[in-house]
């Protein structure tokens, strides 16, 4: 049997419905750019596996560091004890963090680490002795499945089933420079009439939203908002961080810089799970007590795991790399040249780029799971690139690695893709 096959007798897969979509492919090697599945038909992974795999699959310089740590120490409990690992990557990760950040809480995933900014941001001010339980975010943003993170997320295809268990949210729209005045009176009103906690927000790029690009000095208007109101911000970098916009960081493009901020994903290059949620010293100075529930009870059995810290080294050291900004560059480079060349097709409505993310909405109406993202799928798969629609939203986001040429075989099965529509 196939592992097609073997997988349908007991696997349950995310974000799918079996009913209509029972199979799923299976994949038998990833190297650099290309996965391989079982019948030894290639792909190029246009989107990085979900922005984790920036330095490409099985990177050699990455695997060899994690090799060695494995040979050390595998897993030790962080509660107790401390390790070389994480104490150098507290360290590394601070140098190229916004110079506010200054402490490092380790999670496993994603939505672990919004969860954990969330709790900070309620628990600082329950620590203070002030009751606050409303959290603003923006409209259509995403942040994670936990609950926590469910509740500032405003996508209801994911979260409809349970919006009568959610926290409080209320929600403003993404500035687009036109509607800011709006925003600012919105955000007033919303300000005087709740005990907010906190702003969460996706920096630059709402990811799931489509890849919705916004301008820094918009977002820096909401944001000085907040900080003249003593609310605390959390920037969600889960997918913009670790060089996707172009910089480290999504938020050194903002002049006001984030309270708490939550990173996972590319943090260790896709290679084994991890997330960390950074804030300022100032935010950890408020669980310091005598009283023992000031402490932030909050814990994850893998937190700060060797082997995924060695792993996040190894990729902060490749950022950095006079070769990878170079990369990250050529990338953006390229998209806005495509981006250029298709913005007049008669299927395509607009298109945004930023750093190595490049969107492309068609002018055809099709919800998040749709026929026509099922056809816009399968068409990439058999050109040999997996691209993952969302929505009537086509976006690349490519390994740092990428080659002229893989770069030139995603366009032109895009632009096959537009012609046969």
């Amino acid at each position: 049997m196939t592992l097609q096959q073997r997988d349908k007798k007991h696997l349950w897969h995310p974000l799918k419905q079996h009913q209509t979509h029972p199979d799923s492919l299976g994949i038998v090697k990833a190297k650099g750019c290309i996965l391989t599945d079982e019948n030894g038909n290639e792909y190029i992974d246009a989107i990085s596996s979900w922005y984790t795999c920036v330095f490409g699959h099985c990177n050699d310089f990455i695997t060899s560091r994690v090799y060695h740590q494995m040979q050390t120490l595998d897993q030790i409990m962080f509660s107790d004890f401390t390790h070389e690992p994480a104490v150098t990557l507290s360290e590394e990760l601070i140098k190229i963090l916004p110079k506010n950040q200054n402490r490092i809480f380790f999670n496993d995933n994603g939505s672990t680490a919004v969860e954990a900014g969330i709790k900070m941001a309620l628990q600082y001010y329950f620590n203070k002795g002030e009751k606050r339980n409303t959290f603003i975010a923006f409209e259509n943003g995403f942040h994670g499945d936990t609950f926590g993170a469910m509740s500032v997320s405003g996508l209801s295809v994911y979260n409809g089933p349970f919006e009568d268990f959610l926290m409080d949210i209320k929600r403003i729209p993404v500035p687009n420079g036109k509607n800011n005045d709006a925003i600012l009176i919105q955000l007033q009103e919303i300000i005087a009439n709740n005990k907010v906690a906190g702003f969460i927000y996706e920096p630059l790029i709402q990811g799931a939203a489509g890849m919705k690009i916004y301008k820094a000095e918009d977002l820096d208007i909401i944001l000085q908002t907040c900080k003249n109101n003593a609310i605390l911000t959390i920037a969600d970098e889960v997918m913009t961080g670790f060089g996707k916009t172009g910089n480290y960081f999504a938020s050194d493009e903002i002049s006001i810089k984030p309270d708490i901020m939550c990173l996972s994903k590319a943090l260790t290059a896709g290679l084994v799970p991890m997330s960390i949620t950074s804030c300022t010293e100032e935010i950890y100075t408020a669980f310091l007590s005598n009283d023992i529930a000031k402490g932030f009870f909050h814990c994850h059995t893998y937190s700060a795991n060797p082997i995924a810290c060695s792993a996040a080294l190894a990729s902060i050291e490749l950022l950095q790399t006079h070769k990878i900004q170079e990369n990250i560059q050529f990338i953006e480079n390229a998209n806005k040249l495509f981006a250029q060349k298709i913005e007049s097709h008669p299927k395509v409505s607009s298109t945004r780029y930023k750093g190595v993310v490049l969107a492309i909405d068609l002018n055809t109406k099709s919800n998040r799971y749709g026929t026509l993202r099922d056809q816009l799928l399968q068409s990439f798969m058999s050109q040999g690139v997996f691209l993952r629609p969302l929505g009537n939203t086509i976006y690349i986001q490519p390994p740092y690695i990428i080659t002229q040429e893989q770069l030139d075989k995603i366009y032109t099965s895009i632009q096959k893709v537009l012609d046969s529509l």
